[in-house]
């Protein structure tokens, strides 16, 4: 996979990307990450990318020719218009399943980073084909949801983890948060590790792991307790394990409405 994020920032970009597990599987080839300067395609000395916005207001607008001209440097160099995605506030909330399906349908994508009070809606209208949010939330820039959604994207990619379970497991995958994880020693600060995972029963520790994964979700997120799709159980054992996960939160709030 290939992401090309047209910036005004690369070092940042750089500083973050190519170190830990995405930079060295850019080093292995398994992903590129490649930054563009917005400004090394302005055609004025001053380098200049933004200037007042029409109708007045406060702050600057990011003109649309810097931009344009810096991705169809892009699109002409891998011969074909490349699917390109304006990180926006105004735009779909990213979540894994929109990870997973731009991983599925794309090979390379182009991440357009703006600033300042945004960027001229000709570009958008004329070379971006779908804005993503992070959240309802503003940021100064661009860059750091470039960099959340590179690095969501990269990790999926065959070789860049270890195993597929390395993010299959993990949470919102399936619709759920993750289960906790414990390390050595066993009990610290008066904290002991539940003694299921000291057990070797590997069936038992996996499904103790499912339990406390639907607990978790029911617990911290309601909404998405309620998309979960129980039908889609269809094991005897899953469904057992489900009942089991169900009367420990019941016991749960019993116990709390007693106190």
């Amino acid at each position: 996979m290939r992401i090309d994020i047209m910036t005004l920032f690369p070092d940042a970009i750089h500083a973050m990307m190519d170190q830990s597990i995405i930079g060295r599987a850019q080093e292995r080839g398994y992903v590129k990450i490649e930054t563009h300067q917005i400004r090394d395609y302005t055609t004025n000395k001053q380098m200049q990318v933004d200037d007042y916005p029409y109708g007045g207001g406060r702050g600057a607008v990011m003109q649309a020719d810097p931009l344009y001209r810096c991705w169809q440097h892009i699109c002409d160099e891998a011969g074909e218009r490349v699917h390109t995605i304006y990180m926006s506030p105004c735009g779909r909330t990213f979540d894994q399943q929109v990870a997973k399906q731009l991983k599925a349908d794309y090979d390379r994508l182009i991440l357009v980073c703006g600033h300042y009070e945004g960027i001229d809606q000709r570009f958008i209208d004329e070379c971006v084909d779908e804005e993503l949010s992070l959240g309802d939330f503003v940021l100064t820039g661009g860059e750091i949801p470039a960099m959340a959604v590179a690095d969501c994207l990269c990790r999926m990619v065959p070789g860049v983890l270890p195993e597929e379970s390395c993010y299959t497991e993990e949470s919102h995958w399936n619709g759920l948060l993750e289960y906790p994880q414990y390390s050595r020693p066993e009990e610290w600060h008066g904290r002991k590790v539940p003694p299921i995972l000291l057990s070797g029963n590997h069936g038992a520790v996996d499904d103790w792991r499912t339990k406390e994964s639907y607990k978790r979700t029911y617990r911290r997120r309601p909404d998405l307790w309620a998309q979960f799709d129980e039908s889609k159980l269809t094991g005897k054992h899953d469904r057992k394990v489900l009942a089991e996960a169900k009367a420990e939160l019941q016991a749960e709030e019993a116990e709390k409405n007693e106190e």
